[in-house]
């Protein structure tokens, strides 16, 4: 797991003005968790170098071990990734070098990806960084653990001379995978923690299903090709081929996931929430089962863009879009549907329980906590309610009744729940994003 990368504007990093920088522009507890994680894993080597003996064969190992890694990261290049968290898994070649090479070499495997990856894929750089020493710290203390539980305390940081007899038996796969599991448990932990200060991070989760299913894979991997390289390292050229697959099978899976969502908000974007928005209100009506559909609409967002800038419009949005998610159900469907607007179906619910539905969201929103300077800016949204049945039939009729519902919202003061008058007449075609498209913020200020 590491933080999520994006690449770097331009304007982000301009040539002599240091202040500028990406990492002074992050809170002060993020900047000062960086240096420290950077500074204990450059202690660590320092310490590690002194009492480590390097042989020949660990040297051949860890070299092997970084080519491998390297062809990996260069086919997953190739392939293309969807921008934001990247899951990977060059787990299958930093577990080895914890298990079979002293805990020094741990610290330095993810180096030379680093380099690479500068070269290849610039990105924020303090993000790189971070991601670096936060691998490399985590293989130290899971090397540690691994190397000391065979030749009691600390067998040096130089390492076990029965770390490769131990791990051909079957206690030492459990506790080569009990060690593995430490290593991704405490990687995890220090990238919670920098998500958790940074501005951007929201609430982050540890895990869900695919990312824990992801971790198991790759610690399965990781053993696996420790014991095939304890056996010969000729046979790391087999290993190479399925963990190319494996990682083709996974950057398929989050195109396919990036291609659903919209990439601000990680919510499904409007194409695929109308989708499977209109096949759910198809059941309902098949069923005689009650469903509503809601849109929210931030309060004047523009406003917000133009006085706090776009980057805390972009928070703004991902702010919104957390604390809506935390209050749906897992059976209902949220989604963005353009600029500064969200859509909702809640499957089963009548016109009441919309109703309550749509009041604690707007609730909830307005007691966000978003600042900017350490100075909080108040967010509001109106949302417009419409219930199958009551208000239409299909999609497009719900989403037109809907929306004329937010419209009342927004004329009679904003900050609030409205239904709609009457049963709507509808065009043919299902509203989308008004004035400004896509693009955030464009209507905020158009509405009455």
């Amino acid at each position: 797991m590491s933080i999520s990368e994006k690449p770097m504007a331009p304007e982000e990093n301009p040539p002599g003005q240091r202040r500028s920088w990406p990492v002074f522009q992050q809170p002060r507890g993020l900047i000062v968790y960086l240096v420290l994680l950077v500074v204990a894993a450059l202690f660590l080597i320092g310490v590690t170098v002194a009492q480590t003996a390097i042989t020949t064969f660990d040297l051949v190992l860890f070299v092997a071990l970084v080519l491998c890694a390297l062809v990996c990261l260069e086919a997953i290049r190739r392939i293309g990734v969807p921008e934001g968290l990247s899951r990977d898994l060059l787990g299958a070649w930093w577990l080895p070098a914890m298990l079979l090479l002293p805990p020094l070499y741990s610290l330095l495997i993810p180096i030379p990806v680093f380099l690479l990856q500068r070269r290849k894929r610039p990105a924020i750089l303090h993000r790189q960084v971070f991601n670096t020493a936060s691998v490399g710290v985590s293989g130290f203390v899971a090397s540690l653990l691994w190397h000391g539980a065979q030749a009691g305390p600390v067998a040096g940081l130089g390492g076990s001379s029965t770390a490769h007899s131990t791990l051909a038996s079957v206690n030492g796969v459990f506790l080569a995978l009990l060690c593995c599991a430490v290593f991704t448990l405490f990687n995890t932990g220090l990238v919670f923690l920098a998500a958790r200060l940074s501005p951007d991070g929201g609430t982050p989760s540890m895990w869900d299903r695919e990312a824990f299913l992801v971790d198991c894979v790759e610690l399965c991997v990781g053993v696996t090709v420790a014991i095939l390289a304890q056996l010969s390292l000729f046979l790391l050229v087999i290993a190479v081929p399925p963990v190319l697959l494996l990682q083709r099978s996974l950057v398929y899976q989050q195109l396919q996931t990036a291609a659903r969502t919209d990439p601000k908000t990680g919510l499904l974007n409007a194409p695929t929430w109308e989708r499977e928005a209109a096949s759910q209100i198809a059941r309902a009506r098949e069923s005689r089962g009650p469903a509503a559909v809601l849109i929210v609409d931030i309060d004047r967002f523009k406003r917000v863009n133009d006085t706090y800038g776009h980057l805390f419009g972009d928070q703004v949005l991902l702010g919104v879009a957390t604390t809506i998610s935390q209050q749906l159900r897992e059976s209902d469907l949220l989604g963005r549907f353009g600029g500064e607007e969200f859509v909702v179906l809640l499957p089963g619910s009548d016109i009441t329980e919309a109703w309550q539905a749509a009041e604690r969201l707007r609730s909830q929103v307005g007691r966000m906590e978003i600042a900017v300077d350490e100075v909080p800016v108040s967010i509001t949204i109106s949302i417009g309610v419409a219930v199958v049945g009551d208000h239409g039939d299909d999609l497009v009729e719900l989403l037109t009744a809907a929306d004329l519902a937010l419209y009342r919202a927004k004329e009679t003061g904003r900050d609030r729940v409205c239904l709609p008058v009457g049963r709507p007449e509808v065009s043919s075609r299902i509203p989308g994003p008004r004035a400004g498209g896509i693009h955030d913020g464009g209507d905020a200020e158009n509405r009455p």
